[in-house]
């Protein structure tokens, strides 16, 4: 039985999920766990996700036990929408630009469930959230950037579409010392080389354009995503290529 499976099991048993969800959270430390996220996205209800989604900042700081559960019910809203609750996208975006990392993080899940269930739902909701701010389109390349959702060429098109304006976005940016440019740039720094690994052909021809590109931080992006050893395995000379001509040999 997989752990996820185990959890769902106690979950059905148990009364008093807080402080179970509390003790087995693994916050504070690196990495909360997972596999209970997952069960509770599962086992929840939506009484139950709202009530998380209520502990602010202040109530559930970063880094504690306590975050757990909003991160919880970010990825329980995506369970719900993945349901036919669509109206919940609009909730689920806001928390895109929470303060906490893992908060953010957990849309990016939420999302992915979402795609898992209905592709094009997820893509039509990307098309949207990408003309948004940094936050909201790092929550789009961390959703989309993800080799369970690329699994058909008209979906990995739009996913490159996608990407491709968020990064021709960029040109336009002033404000470029921002901490949420910055979180977006890392995004951008290894999703390219997801998406272009899913269809190695048409993904060159889109990266080739912004490899010539020389605005310093889509060149920042361009030799981030080359030095992914993903794209060494789908073609070592055209990646050793352009690393030579971009200096990095």
């Amino acid at each position: 039985m997989k752990k996820v499976d185990i959890y769902r099991s106690v979950l059905r048993e148990l009364e008093d999920w807080d402080q179970y969800l509390l003790d087995e959270s693994c916050l504070p430390g690196p990495r909360a766990n997972l596999e209970l996220i997952k069960a509770v996205a599962e086992e929840g209800t939506e009484e139950r996700f709202m009530n998380y989604l209520s502990l602010d900042s202040a109530i559930a700081p970063f880094g504690s036990a306590e975050e757990f559960l909003p991160i919880c019910g970010v990825v329980g809203l995506g369970s719900l929408i993945s349901q036919g609750r669509v109206e919940l996208l609009e909730l689920l975006r806001l928390f895109s630009s929470d303060i906490r990392w893992r908060i953010r993080e957990g849309v990016a899940i939420a999302l992915q469930r979402i795609g898992e269930s209905n592709m094009d739902l997820l893509l039509n909701e990307m098309a949207v959230w990408r003309k948004g701010d940094y936050l909201e389109k790092r929550a789009v390349v961390a959703a989309l950037c993800e080799p369970k959702l690329l699994n058909q060429q008209k979906h990995i098109d739009t996913v490159m579409q996608i990407l491709d304006k968020i990064t021709s976005d960029i040109l336009n940016e002033e404000n470029r010392k921002n901490n949420d440019f910055k979180t977006l740039r890392k995004s951008l720094g290894y999703g390219w080389s997801v998406v272009v690994s899913a269809a190695p052909e048409a993904g060159k021809t889109y990266m080739e354009k912004w490899l010539v590109n020389d605005d310093t931080d889509i060149r920042w992006i361009m030799k981030e995503n080359l030095r992914k050893k993903r794209l060494d395995r789908m073609d070592l000379d055209w990646t050793s290529r352009w690393k030579a001509g971009l200096g990095m040999n």
